[in-house]
């Protein structure tokens, strides 16, 4: 069986990427995605719009990718998985679902970017002859 819990959102930050680093020094980075959808009403034939907000996380590399890269308002492509959390806060049992991004990119529907830097090669990649 293949795994379903497969993602794509296309959006953009509500904030600047928050990066910290785990007692292990692993980095994880947290930002949100605002992603609208709009729509003509069949009865109205009135424009209508609507904003959700999806909370992702992002591990190692990636999430010091992302920090370095995006800030509050970049248009992005998130890809990654749905993943459930539960914890326990003043006696209240609390969850949420977060996208984990596998790739984040930015988009370039409405925007040009530019790149700079040099790029890692995937540990198990071999070297072009």
């Amino acid at each position: 069986m293949t795994n379903a819990n497969s993602v794509t959102i296309s959006g953009n930050l509500t904030r600047d990427p928050q990066l910290r680093y785990l007692p292990g020094g692993q980095a994880t980075a947290e930002v949100t995605v605002a992603v609208n959808r709009r729509w003509q009403n069949a009865t109205t034939n009135a424009w209508e719009e609507a904003t959700s907000f999806f909370d992702v996380v992002c591990w190692g590399d990636l999430a010091e990718h992302v920090a370095e890269s995006t800030a509050r308002g970049s248009r992005v492509v998130v890809t990654g998985r749905l993943e459930q959390r539960s914890w326990e806060a003043k006696g209240q049992k609390r969850s949420k679902v977060e996208l984990v991004a596998d790739e984040v990119a930015l988009s370039l529907r409405f925007t040009a970017a530019a790149t700079t830097g040099t790029t890692k090669q995937p540990a198990d990649a071999t070297p072009a002859a």
